[in-house]
Parts: C-alpha cells; sequence; structure tokens
C-alpha cells in the first residue's frame, strides 16, 4: 500500500493547471520548476502497479489519428505492448487522418461499452458534442499526445502528452544561439504539420515567441506538409523556387519525416543540408539522430512516442477512483551533432 500511495503521490505532483488547449489564452503558462515530470519509462514499467494485472478485466478504446510517421507507429506500437503487458484489453482504430473516422471510432467504442476511451485526436477543435455523447454514457476520457479545445474542460479526465510549446522554444533558443553573431537578416522557412492541429499550433508559437520579435530574423516561408516525408520535399521544393538572395538560410520543420522529405528537395536544388540551410526538426527518431549525427540536420527536438506505460497506468488509476492531474509530460531533450552520435543506438523508434 505504502508503494501505492508513493507513484499516486508522484503523480499528483504533476498537475499542471491551465496548460489545456480548452483555455482562453494560446500560450500555455510556463511550467514551475518545481513540478516534477512523468517518470521515465523504466521507472513506470518496473513499478508494482504497472505490472500487477487488474483485477477485472479493463477494456480501452483507442483512437488513434494515422500512421503519417515512425513516431505515430512507435506510439501505437508502445500503447499496443503495454497493454499486453499490464493485462487490458485495447481495442485500436486508426482513422487515418480523419477526424469523421475518430467520431466513428469513438461511437463504437460507446456501443462496445468500453471502460476507458482514450483519443489521439487529428485536430483540435471539434470535440465537444462526441466527447458529450461519451460522457452521456459514463465512459471516461484520455486525451493522448495532442490536445483538444472543448469549452468543457470536464469531457475528459487527463491528457497525456508532450508540451509542444516549449518543444517550439527549444528549437527557437538553439536558432538564437547558433546565429547569434550572424550578421544582417536571416530568412526562416517553415515546415508546419497539419493545419488545426495541436503540435503543429504550439511548436510555431513557441519558436515564435524565441525568434518573433527580432529585427533581424525573417519568417520569409511557412506552409503546412502534413508531417509527412513526401509533402515536406514538395513544400521544401517550392520554398527553393526564389532567387537565390531570397532563399532561406533556417528550415525549422515541424517533425523529421518533413525534414528528411525538405533534405532531398534541398540536395535537388544543388544545397548541402546543414550547410548552406539550417535545419531543426522536432521528435527524435533513430534515422533522425544519424542524420544529425552526419551532419544534415543540425539539432532535434525530442518528442516521446513511447506514451503507452503512461497511458495504461492513467487507465488503471481511473478505474480504481483515483483522481489525476488534468495534464501529465514526459521528459524531453533537445539533441545536437555529438550527443545524437551517443544516443542514437539507445532509441526505440
Amino acid at each position: 500500500m505504502k508503494k501505492v500511495l508513493s507513484w499516486l503521490g508522484m503523480l499528483l505532483l504533476l498537475c499542471l493547471a491551465g496548460c489545456t488547449t480548452a483555455e482562453s489564452e494560446s500560450k500555455p503558462p510556463p511550467v514551475p520548476s518545481n513540478i516534477e515530470s512523468l517518470p521515465s519509462l523504466e521507472e513506470w514499467m518496473q513499478s508494482p502497479e504497472y505490472n500487477t494485472p487488474s483485477r477485472e478485466p479493463i477494456i480501452l478504446g483507442f483512437s488513434q489519428l494515422g500512421t503519417e510517421s515512425a513516431w505515430r507507429i512507435a506510439n501505437s506500437t508502445s500503447i499496443q505492448d503495454a497493454a499486453k503487458e499490464s493485462g487490458i484489453t485495447l481495442i485500436l482504430k486508426n482513422a487515418e487522418q480523419s477526424q469523421a473516422k475518430q467520431f466513428e471510432a469513438v461511437r463504437s467504442f460507446i456501443r462496445q461499452k468500453v471502460d476507458v476511451i482514450a483519443i489521439a485526436p487529428v485536430v483540435e477543435s471539434g470535440w465537444d458534442d462526441i466527447l458529450q455523447e461519451v460522457k452521456q454514457a459514463g465512459i471516461p476520457v484520455i486525451i493522448v499526445d495532442r490536445s483538444v479545445d472543448a469549452q468543457d474542460t470536464s469531457l475528459f479526465v487527463t491528457t497525456i502528452g508532450s508540451d509542444f510549446y516549449e518543444e517550439g522554444v527549444k528549437a527557437g533558443k538553439y536558432i538564437q544561439d547558433r546565429l547569434r553573431n550572424v550578421p544582417g537578416t536571416i530568412r526562416i522557412a517553415e515546415l508546419q504539420g497539419t493545419s488545426g492541429s495541436t503540435p503543429s499550433i504550439q511548436r510555431g508559437e513557441g519558436f515564435r515567441s524565441i525568434l518573433g520579435d527580432q529585427d533581424h530574423i525573417m519568417f520569409s516561408q511557412s506552409a503546412p506538409a502534413d508531417f509527412t516525408e513526401d509533402k515536406g520535399r514538395q513544400v521544401m521544393s517550392r520554398f527553393l523556387q526564389v532567387p537565390k538572395a531570397e532563399q532561406p538560410q533556417v528550415l525549422f520543420a515541424h517533425n523529421d519525416e518533413m525534414a528528411f522529405g525538405a533534405i532531398q528537395a534541398i540536395q535537388e536544388a544543388g544545397l548541402k543540408p546543414g550547410e548552406d540551410i539550417i535545419i531543426v526538426s522536432v521528435d527524435g527518431s533513430r534515422k533522425a539522430l544519424k542524420i544529425l549525427a552526419d551532419g544534415q540536420i543540425n539539432a532535434v527536438v525530442e518528442c516521446n512516442p513511447l506514451l503507452g506505460p503512461q497511458l495504461m497506468q492513467a487507465t488503471k488509476e481511473i478505474m480504481a477512483g483515483r483522481t489525476l492531474p488534468k495534464r501529465m509530460v514526459p521528459r524531453e531533450d533537445i539533441f545536437t551533432q555529438e550527443s545524437a552520435k551517443r544516443e542514437m543506438v539507445n532509441r526505440k523508434f
């Protein structure tokens, strides 16, 4: 019982009030320095609570948004593996980037009378009505990875996922430090993710919070590329179809896959990625860290996809009638060339 209470105590320390996107301000307040982040994956998976099978079978319905990247596939795999290890029955439905399909999946979970519903939303908006349906059915909801802008935050129990705003801040600080002594105007191109998605919105806001008010910084080009490699190549190729004097010196890609596509476009234009154009991306896949170590990407901000153990733990806590913080954030880092060489062999995706 003492161990259970100690883990519950750790969870309660994670309460980050007011950080959900349901609030009126687009910029989330800073996380107080005395608030701990989630325990590491190893700590979660070694805990007695995680490894103890549930007394009663728990059925979790999970609406995944797609398979658009290595990050997303790793996220799904983590959740599937963690469900098996924790004795939770998982029903996973993949929406392939369609909010309408997510609504269908959620309604199917209601009909099946699952115990808990988890949703990784394609976009932030448009969730109030379907979440009201879930609430009326008496089923608790966990939001995974991204956020929803539901007016009534009681419609979901908690959000488990990264601080996308802080990821943008980390990328902006890297560029600020890297180009501190570079004279003249610096042109920045931005490959955004899916329009209206939480990471695309908040990473852009965090990035601009560092660089947006500096006179010598120009956001010359910005467009969505849907978090995919092919679209990243297409959009970056279009960015480079301007006179050389107007081409960007910096690229901020909102995920690794778009950065991979951009690298192809940069090379096709006769330029050297990582030298002629400084590249910062977000996620931290093994492939991205290898490219970073080779010098074609300059920095990668980590976004941890391995949320399965945390989701299963939260599901068990809810079924046990315990209170969870409204938001839970995993520990994350930023990688440069040297740290990438050390870390890439340890990556699980």
